[in-house]
């Protein structure tokens, strides 16, 4: 607890590290502060100068961010971790008190940017990324340049039944979502992972109806890509490296938590992608184990498209699913050692916090003793449990669908024939 000399004091500070009243400025703007409880106090400011002037107040949140910083040293407090601006952008107040009112689960401005991260994760390119976006019914407007025309610039999206008092839609722009959801940074991210091969594929399958054959091996691919990319966030050194894959894996949870529609996965993608995301959303640079991972997640949300019943896109891959899953908690564990050394202590607990989400719902769902078993039976048995918990259908029904199936020949690897050694 802090007294009230130190208070007056944190309160002086906050004003001096804003710009509103900076020390030794007889013409600062005047403010008072009120001390009505033991653990905090009320500072109220005028915002207009005695010469006239108005306060710069620009960023102020991340001055007063700095003011907090300097008193946790000053007096020996315990450190919190500075803005490093990748936190995506809150609800207002207003749209909490919507959400309140109508009985949502989460206001408008969180169920958009995780439906619009799930399109752009699943699109290879601007037109269908828009067309994704009209497709789940959200309504777009695209910001044209005044120096090209026909150019766009920028888009935003609108949920038709989130209106204003004059029953207009309430738009809100890429940026206003997610740092990294601008167009331009959008761009740069489908432009950096282009593989000719792989979107010709997913471009053919979203045209095709899919069979089981086709979706098991995708899933399959896309947890080879996940084992891949954990493996190298195991052992390379290059902060570029991990940066990419980390940012990728954001990709491929929101298109698992789309497909499924598990609620689980998709908090805990909300949670990761602030763990992910680089400070003001700035792109990373493109590697080979990041663009698979992105590969990996248009491929599967291609092989979904057109199976309207999300109870059938799990009943018979859920454990494949489940794999992939289960590589990406690797690839979590791992960033957050990462942003730790790196002294991003935000995100270090955003990563530990996704990885718990999922820790906690294996530890729920296991209702049995398992006995014993060698590290990677272990890591099978690990997705499994978590799919009791994680994922509307349980594992039960769909393991039993499976076993119900015809078994599918498994393709044997070619083998180089040798002559015999010396």
């Amino acid at each position: 607890m802090l007294s009230d000399d130190e208070w007056a004091e944190a309160a002086e500070e906050l004003m001096h590290q804003t710009g509103i009243a900076p020390r030794d400025d007889p013409d600062a703007c005047r403010w008072i502060a009120v001390r009505h409880a033991d653990d905090h106090v009320h500072v109220v400011a005028m915002l207009a100068r005695e010469d006239g002037r108005r306060p710069d107040v620009t960023r102020d949140y991340l001055k007063a961010r700095k003011a907090c910083r300097v008193l946790e040293e000053r007096w020996g407090l315990h450190r919190t971790a500075p803005a490093d601006r990748t936190a995506a952008p809150r609800p207002t107040r207003p749209e909490l008190e919507c959400a309140r009112r109508t009985g949502a689960r989460e206001p408008t401005r969180c169920a958009l940017r995780r439906r619009v991260a799930a399109v752009a994760a699943s699109a290879g390119d601007e037109e269908a990324f828009f067309a994704g976006l009209r497709e789940r019914g959200l309504l777009v407007r695209l910001r044209f340049s005044v120096r090209t025309p026909g150019e766009i610039t920028g888009f935003a999206v609108a949920d038709p039944s989130y209106t204003n008092a004059e029953k207009a839609p309430i738009y809100f722009s890429g940026g206003k979502l997610a740092a990294d959801l601008t167009l331009p940074k959008l761009r740069h991210r489908w432009g950096a992972s282009v593989d000719v091969a792989s979107a010709r594929r997913a471009a053919r399958m979203r045209r095709s109806v899919v069979g089981f054959d086709e979706r098991n091996q995708a899933y399959r691919e896309a947890a080879r890509a996940a084992a891949t990319a954990a493996r190298h966030m195991r052992q390379t050194s290059d902060p570029r490296v991990r940066a990419d894959i980390a940012t990728a894996a954001t990709d491929v949870l929101h298109v698992a938590a789309d497909i499924t529609g598990s609620r689980e996965l998709a908090e805990v993608a909300d949670v990761y992608a602030r763990a992910a995301r680089e400070p003001f959303g700035r792109p990373p640079v493109a590697t080979q184990p990041g663009n698979g991972l992105r590969a990996a997640a248009r491929l599967v949300a291609a092989v979904n498209i057109g199976i309207g019943d999300r109870r059938d896109r799990r009943r018979d891959l859920t454990v494949e699913l489940l794999f992939l899953v289960a590589n990406l908690l690797d690839v979590m564990d791992q960033l957050a050692a990462h942003r730790e050394a790196q002294g991003r202590a935000a995100q270090a607990e955003a990563a530990r916090r996704a990885s718990e989400r999922l820790r906690v719902a294996e530890r729920g769902a296991s209702s049995s003793r398992v006995r014993p078993t060698p590290p990677n039976v272990a890591e099978v048995q690990h997705a499994g449990r978590l799919a009791a918990e994680a994922f509307p259908v349980p594992l039960a029904d769909g393991l039993r669908h499976i076993a119900a199936r015809p078994s599918s020949p498994v393709p044997q690897r070619s083998q180089t024939r040798r002559g015999p050694k010396p």
